[in-house]
């Protein structure tokens, strides 16, 4: 006969230790995120040049997008073939959007 209450003791301590874990690393993507935003208002102030400004915010919202999808919508922890379903149809719309606006550029539809 087995010990019910040892059982729900150990497994509580187990849920208890996880939970902690889980905190410290929402903790840190937070703080992470954050820094990323505060980052990116302090060089919108900033004299850099307008391209290289707006492929900057294009890479630093990826990383923003990479913690809030992967962390907080627990993607990161998910089996491999889930994430390229879930990642690989996004990665091909901003591969039609960047082809879309360069034959639009190119044909002269589009001022850039």
């Amino acid at each position: 006969m087995s010990d019910i209450h040892h059982e729900f003791i150990s497994h509580a301590s187990e849920d208890k230790a996880h939970s902690a874990l889980n905190t410290k690393l929402i903790w840190k993507v937070f703080w992470i995120l954050l820094g990323v935003t505060i980052f990116e208002v302090g060089i919108s102030f900033s004299s850099i040049p307008h391209t290289i400004l707006i492929w900057t915010f294009v890479a630093l919202t990826l990383v923003k997008a990479y913690f809030i999808v992967g962390y907080f919508m627990h993607l990161r922890f998910e089996v491999v073939p889930l994430q390229w379903t879930i990642l690989l149809p996004f990665i091909l719309i901003v591969y039609l959007i960047i082809l879309c606006l360069y034959e639009g550029v190119a044909l002269g539809y589009l001022v850039y």
